[in-house]
């Protein structure tokens, strides 16, 4: 249950997204949320502005340092190969995330870069919290774009 309370707050964030694609990120630790964040790619014309990338620099900038060590986050959408990099190298210990991303999921869907063992710091993945929730909205979100 608790995950599910977070994601809700994912989801929630995951709606202020605008033009941009509809995904949200919180980062939790100690049961606090440190930063949320949701996708800024049209916004502020950034190909990194995903919503992960985002909520990891506002959780460092919060804590003073890059190590987000003791840190969860919830993300509504399966990360992509450059987000599941920055969780690894974030030291966050848990990464929950909502909908698989089936054309460009790499924690579980196409590939799992968090949990590979080839690499020193892995990241434990819990995928498909609130799957349809999250997924509605993004299909939500391009069916208004088709017609």
């Amino acid at each position: 249950m608790v995950h599910e309370k977070w994601m809700k707050l994912a989801i929630d964030e995951a709606k202020k997204s605008g033009d941009d694609v509809p995904i949200g990120a919180v980062i939790v630790k100690d049961g606090k949320v440190i930063s949320a964040a949701h996708n800024g790619r049209e916004k502020l014309g950034s190909p990194t502005a995903h919503a992960e990338m985002l909520a990891i620099e506002y959780a460092a900038q919060k804590l003073g340092t890059r190590r987000l060590t003791g840190c969860m986050l919830y993300v509504t959408l399966e990360p992509c190969p450059m987000c599941a990099g920055a969780i690894m190298l974030s030291g966050i210990n848990t990464l929950v995330f909502g909908a698989f991303d089936e054309q460009y999921g790499c924690c579980g869907s196409l590939y799992c870069l968090p949990e590979d063992p080839a690499f020193s710091s892995n990241v434990k993945v819990i995928g498909g919290i609130l799957e349809k929730e999250c997924a509605k909205l993004l299909n939500d979100f391009f069916a208004e774009r088709r017609f």
